[in-house]
């Protein structure tokens, strides 16, 4: 599958993208972590400059729409400290597994990220990568796997990863130790023969990717996405509690982004547009409790919130057909089987892997097929 424009229209904070209610900017958060003193920036930064919302998105990240001063949007997030490279704030796109070190997983990735992240930075040929491709780092559970991002190491045990290509594995099996530097290796090389091509399954032969590197393990397992994010209350080791707190649609007012912000813990938000609290004591996860879930996030594994999403929509797509949050808040409650993303064209942004994916068109909503 080849490309369908030539320029590279992902957003970043630098680089805004011009959205039908102004213009976009998209603050990279590798891992999905983010302090919450940044937190806290980001919602003054949304409520000053734009709308006052943070939209979380399928990669861990957080955008800001309807800016009306980009300079001073990218001048707050490079003063949050959210934006330590210029060259290569684009392409800073690493996912790892929300949870890691602190419930479950074979393997804590979390110094990984920051690695990664420090060496995607260091390396001059990297800053070329298309806005839309993306690292994983799995810490053995799979959920991240099952993401498909483009590259991904996966902690087969404490002592050696997996890399898999597009999702898939390859059998190539590396020690742990080695696995930043070989996904910078393989990055490399996918920036210098990618052609046409703005992400790994789009080769025409992935697999070259993978020159001087051989197979040790049955290469094609997969993992199934996940059904959905981490909700609820957390049990960490030590007594410790994360709580999984999903935001409806992805859309996080400021206001409560502040309130987030004053709990002053650790935060991860997980690609399933949802954020993790971190290392709160039992009181303390009590109290976030009572105090957000009335503000309109969600601590209950069952909402069906948990089953639905949606791109955007009207008005801030000009592509779109419909508002689509609007439709997809509306049908919550209708009887479904699985998870539904509700989108207003047959771009289909955002689409969880594994979802039924509905589209806007003149008369209601068609499933899109693959």
């Amino acid at each position: 599958m080849s490309r369908t424009r030539d320029t590279d229209a992902c957003p970043g904070a630098r680089q805004t993208h011009p959205a039908a209610d102004g213009a976009l900017a998209r603050i990279r958060l590798p891992g999905g972590m983010i302090s919450a003193a940044q937190l806290a920036a980001l919602a003054r930064t949304a409520a000053e400059f734009g709308s006052p919302a943070l939209e979380l998105t399928s990669r861990g990240n957080v955008q800001v729409r309807a800016i009306t001063d980009p300079a001073g949007v990218a001048a707050a997030v490079a003063a949050a400290g959210l934006l330590p490279s210029a060259s290569h704030e684009r392409v800073r796109n690493i996912v790892a597994s929300p949870l890691s070190g602190r419930v479950g997983g074979t393997a804590d990735v979390r110094d990984h990220v920051t690695r990664l992240d420090r060496a995607i930075r260091a390396e001059p040929r990297l800053a070329d990568l298309p806005g839309r491709f993306w690292f994983g780092l799995d810490d053995g559970r799979g959920d991240v796997a099952g993401l498909r991002p483009d590259l991904t190491a996966l902690w087969a045990d404490a002592d050696t990863a997996a890399l898999l290509l597009a999702g898939r594995d390859t059998g190539v099996r590396v020690p742990a130790a080695d696995a930043v530097a070989t996904l910078i290796a393989l990055a490399a090389r996918f920036a210098t023969i990618r052609g046409d091509a703005w992400r790994v399954a789009e080769l025409t032969d992935p697999e070259t990717l993978l020159a001087g590197l051989e197979p040790v393990a049955e290469a094609g397992a997969t993992w199934t996405p996940p059904a959905g994010p981490p909700v609820g209350w957390l049990e960490q080791a030590g007594g410790r509690v994360t709580l999984g707190a999903a935001v409806p649609l992805g859309v996080l007012s400021a206001r409560v982004a502040e309130y987030l912000a004053a709990i002053d813990a650790p935060l991860v938000v997980t690609p399933w547009r949802s954020v993790l609290i971190c290392d709160l004591d039992e009181a303390a996860a009590d109290t976030v409790v009572r105090v957000l879930a009335p503000l309109g996030l969600i601590f209950d594994a069952h909402s069906p919130w948990l089953s639905i999403s949606a791109c955007v929509g009207s008005p801030g797509c000009a592509r779109s057909a419909a508002d689509v949050r609007a439709d997809a808040a509306a049908r919550l409650d209708e009887p479904a089987t699985g998870h539904r993303h509700f989108v207003g064209c047959e771009r289909a942004c955002g689409s969880p892997p594994g979802a039924q994916v509905l589209v806007a068109t003149a008369d209601g909503y068609r499933e899109l097929t693959p």
